[in-house]
């Protein structure tokens, strides 16, 4: 065993620019891995690493082959020149399940286990290339174990499901000390760090490694001075996918999980994640994570057709394929905007990207087209943001999702304003709502933030809140009762008479005034959530909708949102575009009646509205 020097240093750094992710990386930074990895020579046959090790870092094969094995026996993989093993133990700061055998004379450059985790801070997009590896490989482990499970799928897992015990906590006036003696006693890699039912930061043995050990910091200092606060959280009703994005997203391996009454129930680790059943949308959201490139990334988008049909197949709810669905596109988003950004030389200012309509509500389905906006931090700076505009709008259409025909994107300059633009906006939507201040403010109370600065687009929610008018809210009551289902008045569908979707019907007619009828009523009631079904949840504990409408509008919008799913997957399977234009003739009978009894649903909710506002409203 030996380091590398002189010529050797040169040679090590040249090879593994040729491979991903170093490919990525700065020269500077590839001159400091080939200064501190070491040089392992491997004969033929022996075992590199062994199961139950803890790994000293992470090795690259620099020539030859090595097998990477179960307890089992089972191949996981074959890891030839250029490849990885050994980040297994690092990932999960505990030792390897595997076992990697030489499978010929195999030379070998380990990277120090402490060089692999300051890279995978510095650098977002090697920690998620092997983040991405680690979580394939595990997904291969789980198919060999045969543990899988038709029945059950990380889609239909909801976190408080993945929660096995209470979580350890400490108080924030406790010591470092006290809380590494209470993590190695309780055998858990993070303490949660409260004050009374409040969270108020975690602490991982990463953070001790990192924060304390390596700072030099005092033991006797209180927890609190070294936690991570405040800690990422989700909902516990939130699914597996959710919790995986948010890992990967944030380089983290603990998450805890949320009741609905705040108090913490416990958390879910990376580990949770991977020992369920390998589904295909878990999978592709690390492959988005880990691209380098923009042609990657596209190519990977392209996949979420194929991951949405899986999930029909599979009878998941139309809800949750929505939530999914937008996750992946989300994750496409995000790396497009990241790499853009990176390509234009980096951001003269803070800034948010943010989403709109059907994607902001979470309920994006496969005819979406692009609908976002830009918060600006200041002015000044337009040129540089109409350039990232227009680049990833063109890049988002590469990857499947077309133009908004009302051009509603950052692309246009009327949507890309600093906070106090977007305040005067809304105020003067308010003051003067006609039509089109009426369609505009619709589109614009459904943002949700994508990238950048959080606080940018937290300030417009807040400014829109702020300026919703009774006049504004006619208006919007009005435009929802005008919103008709595709319904006649003898209970007969209305199809169209000509054109190439002649007799079909619009499915998203019915779905969008349900949307709206929800919005409106979200709004009466001052809520701020996003999603159609959390609005109508509102509208009903504000007392403005009856628990048996707001539970028949939810049921309506599952049914319709799924007929769209299923036919849209038959669409894509036949090679058509997707749309949104059913055709009554090729559903059941059970199924017609079903979709009619929809729409007889939401008609009912409009003349309720309809009385509860009184005459003119409509």
């Amino acid at each position: 065993m030996s380091g590398p020097a002189g010529v050797e240093l040169a040679e090590v750094r040249d090879f593994l620019a040729k491979h991903a992710p170093f490919d990525g990386l700065p020269p500077q930074a590839l001159d400091r891995i080939a200064r501190a990895c070491t040089i392992r020579y491997a004969r033929r046959g022996s075992v590199v690493v062994d199961v139950g090790v803890h790994g000293e870092g992470m090795y690259v094969v620099r020539s030859g082959a090595v097998d990477v094995v179960d307890e089992a026996g089972g191949l996981i993989e074959r890891v030839g020149t250029g490849g990885a093993f050994g980040m297994t133990s690092l990932l999960e700061h505990k030792p390897t399940r595997y076992r990697s055998t030489a499978t010929e004379d195999t030379l070998l450059l380990l990277m120090p286990a402490e060089l692999f985790h300051e890279l995978s801070r510095e650098h977002p997009g090697f920690a998620t290339f092997y983040a991405a590896s680690h979580h394939a490989r595990l997904s291969r482990a789980i198919e060999n174990l045969q543990k899988a499970s038709s029945g059950s799928t990380v889609l239909g897992t909801r976190l408080r499901d993945l929660v096995r015990r209470e979580p350890v906590t400490i108080g924030g006036e406790a010591t470092i000390a006290a809380a590494a003696s209470q993590m190695a006693e309780a055998g858990v890699s993070c303490i949660l760090v409260v004050d009374g039912q409040d969270l108020l930061g975690i602490v991982t043995d990463r953070d001790l490694r990192t924060r304390v050990l390596a700072a030099g910091r005092d033991p006797g200092d209180p927890v609190s001075s070294v936690m991570t606060a405040p800690a990422a959280t989700l909902p516990a009703g939130a699914l597996a996918l959710e919790a995986l994005l948010e890992m990967v997203g944030r380089d983290i391996h603990h998450l805890p999980v949320i009741d609905d009454d705040g108090t913490t129930v416990g958390l879910v680790t990376t580990t949770d994640l991977i020992r369920l059943e390998n589904s295909n949308p878990v999978y592709l959201a690390a492959d988005i994570g880990g691209q380098t490139t923009i042609a990657g990334v596209v190519e990977q988008a392209h996949r979420i057709p194929d991951v949405l049909a899986m999930l029909v197949d599979r009878d998941v709810t139309a809800g949750d394929i929505c939530r999914v669905v937008t996750a992946l596109g989300d994750g496409v988003r995000r790396r497009v905007l990241t790499l853009v950004e990176a390509e234009l030389g980096g951001a003269p200012a803070p800034y948010s990207w943010v989403v709109l309509g059907s994607v902001a509500r979470e309920e994006e389905a496969l005819s979406a087209d692009q609908d976002h906006a830009l918060v600006l931090g200041e002015e000044g700076h337009d040129e540089w943001f109409a350039r990232l505009a227009e680049r990833v709008t063109e890049v988002l259409e590469e990857c499947g999702w077309p133009r908004c025909p009302g051009d509603v994107m950052a692309t246009n300059p009327h949507w890309r304003l600093t906070v106090e633009g977007w305040r005067g906006q809304f105020m003067s939507w308010s003051r003067e709502p006609d039509p089109d201040a009426v369609l505009h403010v619709a589109v614009f109370h459904d943002m949700r933030h994508l990238g950048g600065t959080p606080a940018l687009t937290d300030a417009v929610r807040r400014a829109a809140a702020d300026n919703v008018s009774p006049r504004l809210l006619g208006h919007l009551g009005s435009q929802a009762l005008r919103m008709r289902p595709p319904l006649g008045f003898f209970r007969g569908f209305v199809l169209e008479r000509e054109g190439e979707h002649r007799e079909t019907l619009d499915i998203k007619r019915g779905i969008a005034a349900v949307v709206q009828l929800a919005r409106v009523h979200a709004l009466r009631a001052g809520s701020s959530a996003l999603t159609t079904r959390a609005r109508l949840v509102a509208a009903q504990q504000a007392g403005l909708l009856g628990e048996g409408t707001a539970t028949d509008l939810r049921d309506a919008l599952e049914l319709m949102s799924y007929r769209r799913l299923r036919h849209q997957v038959e669409q894509v399977r036949a090679g058509d575009k997707p749309d949104n234009h059913l055709a009554p003739a090729e559903l059941t009978d059970r199924q017609r009646r079903h979709l009619k009894d929809a729409f007889h649903i939401v008609q009912s909710a409009q003349q309720q509205l309809s009385s509860r506002l009184g005459p003119g409203f409509d």
